[in-house]
């Protein structure tokens, strides 16, 4: 995962933060329960508990890389002051054609999508669309259920 992966400056503090929780509370809290795994002694093989602090340790140290991969690599999304062309760091108001209820969508960073946070990657498929495009412009997605076509209202 060498490639750039492009973060929000809120983006960028939270898995900063998250890096920092995971190394400095969660990894010494598996250590402690392996620690009391092991403790209670026995056959390893048949101690659930100690089997079980293994692979949240497995996970915590997998999430661990897999944050300082990103972080190594990540560029700030600088706002550019131009509202006219979606870009990278818009937020975008579109409507699907065919009905009034207006989306709105930060257009953010892989590493940084949530949907349900309203925040989609410029990599998906609605985001690939919305990029480069104008207030006015209407964009085709390819969804599992067909094409949809969105209207973009506003950019900011």
């Amino acid at each position: 995962m060498n490639e750039v992966q492009y973060l929000t400056p809120e983006g960028l503090k939270n898995l900063e933060n998250r890096l920092k929780y995971l190394t400095e509370v969660r990894r010494v809290e598996v250590a402690e329960r392996l620690r009391h795994a092991l403790e209670e002694g026995g056959d390893l093989s048949e101690n659930a508990e100690y089997e079980d602090a293994k692979n949240e340790q497995a996970f915590v140290e997998g999430e661990i890389l897999r944050l300082e991969s990103i972080l190594s690599t990540a560029q700030i999304i600088e706002a550019t002051g131009n509202k006219d062309v979606v870009a990278l760091g818009a937020v975008v108001t579109v409507v699907e054609k065919g009905t009034k209820e207006q989306e709105v969508y930060h257009l953010v960073g892989s590493a940084e999508a949530n949907p349900r946070e309203g925040k989609i990657s410029s990599e998906s498929p609605l985001g690939k669309a919305l990029m480069g495009a104008k207030v006015g412009d209407q964009v085709v997605v390819n969804a599992p259920d067909g094409q949809i076509t969105f209207i973009i209202k506003a950019i900011a």
